[in-house]
């Protein structure tokens, strides 16, 4: 049965100033959101006191600008801050990201306007502000293969009226802010953002999300039907050919680097938390024939190297493009998304490699091997999919 879902502002006091944590720091928020992951998995709830962790440690607002009371993170400090939460609890970190890419992307104060942007660039430094922008359809699917969504926002007198439907909308339940992807109803429509208050009268939340893995994301069906938002919330909207990036300008560069490091980087925190217990649990396994641990056979050793080569190159990947793209280094689209490719293959079977090494009780529900091959392999759905990623990498390739 479908539910309304209205959400209350919470109160949180506004930090004096963000201050990028240090490891110490981040080893303890990935233990602190490791101690309850099993839970949100089985649940499938909007994880709501990691936020509230979060919003604790300062760490929503890290991407705003310092002029805001941000923290002005950049990609080396977004990416680490997700890759550590993701190794505690990776739906968190994936409702995170939308947050943070909302407002590390430049556009946002050329294009919103600058009051609104600002209001909700506080709320982040405040610890709420948590925004996703809802784009995927169940007849268009994702628009990144192209199309126009169905969604349509209607000008009247009292602002825009909003009908349509929107699945897989991460952080559904918990969000502050939804960013709805739609199209006007002029003869040649306008297509872009609707910025829309989760409470709004209209608004329902249909339960539907119960996929293999990352349940917590609660990314479920968003129903809009004559949903009432303010002139002002049509905070980007465009003519459909004026959505391709500019030339020279870096805004596509920027929005493929962003979606590309932060999904390799989550993935891959989930690898890391997997190699971890495999690591622990070899050591600590004792067969009686064998008398020693497993992890004193060379055979195991040599598998678990290769789990570990293969975190590395994530590693060096991921970390190098991110420095350099602080620098102003930016890959091409297609070099970035093959960062995202490249790294996810290697989390995934990082994984594999665990499941094979451990048998029986790696896919025991009693272990968190299994959890994390589960939420590893979600890795593949995330828009460019493999197919996009690889065609576009060998049309540059070939020059076409």
């Amino acid at each position: 049965m479908a539910s309304q879902v209205t959400l209350a502002s919470r109160d949180v006091a506004a930090a004096p100033g963000l201050v990028s944590p240090s490891d110490r720091d981040l080893n303890r928020i990935t233990a602190a959101l490791a101690a309850t992951a099993e839970q949100y998995d089985r649940s499938g709830e909007f994880p709501r006191a990691n936020f509230d962790l979060l919003a604790r440690e300062n760490l929503i607002g890290l991407t705003v600008d310092r002029n805001l009371g941000g923290g002005g993170g950049g990609y080396v400090e977004a990416i680490r801050l997700l890759g550590a939460v993701a190794k505690g609890e990776p739906s968190t970190a994936l409702i995170l990201f939308m947050t943070y890419a909302f407002h590390a992307a430049p556009e946002k104060t050329e294009r919103w306007p600058r009051a609104l942007y600002e209001q909700l660039a506080r709320e982040a430094v405040a610890g709420r502000g948590l925004i996703g922008t809802f784009r995927v359809e169940p007849e268009l699917g994702t628009p990144v293969r192209g199309g126009l969504p169905k969604t349509v926002a209607r000008r009247t007198a009292e602002g825009w009226r909003i009908s349509g439907e929107k699945i897989y909308s991460t952080g559904s339940t918990g969000l502050d802010w939804f960013a709805v992807w739609a199209r006007t109803d002029d003869g040649e429509p306008l297509v872009g953002s609707f910025l829309v208050a989760p409470g709004t009268p209209g608004i329902t939340i249909e339960p539907e999300w119960d996929h293999l893995g990352m349940r917590a994301t609660v990314s479920h069906k968003v129903v809009f039907d004559d949903v009432l938002t303010p002139i002002g919330h049509a905070v980007d909207v465009r003519r459909p050919e004026e959505w391709a990036p500019r030339p020279g300008s870096g805004e596509g560069s920027r929005q493929a680097l962003w979606n590309a490091l932060a999904i390799a980087a989550i993935y891959d925190g989930v690898a890391r938390s997997a190699r971890d217990w495999l690591a622990r649990y070899l050591n600590e396994r004792v067969p009686t024939n064998l008398g020693a641990a497993l992890a004193t056979l060379p055979r195991v050793q040599e598998k678990f190297g290769e789990i570990e080569a293969r975190l590395y190159a994530n590693r060096v990947l991921i970390d190098n493009a991110a420095a350099a793209a602080d620098r102003g280094e930016l890959p091409s689209p297609a070099e970035a998304n093959l960062i995202k490719h490249i790294a996810n293959a290697n989390a995934i079977e990082a994984v594999a490699i665990g499941l094979e090494l451990t048998g029986n009780p790696g896919i025991s529900r009693r272990n968190p091997l299994e959890r994390h091959y589960r939420d590893v392999l979600c890795s593949r759905i995330h828009s460019p999919q493999a197919d996009t990623v690889l065609v576009a990498a060998g049309r540059a390739g070939l020059g076409n």
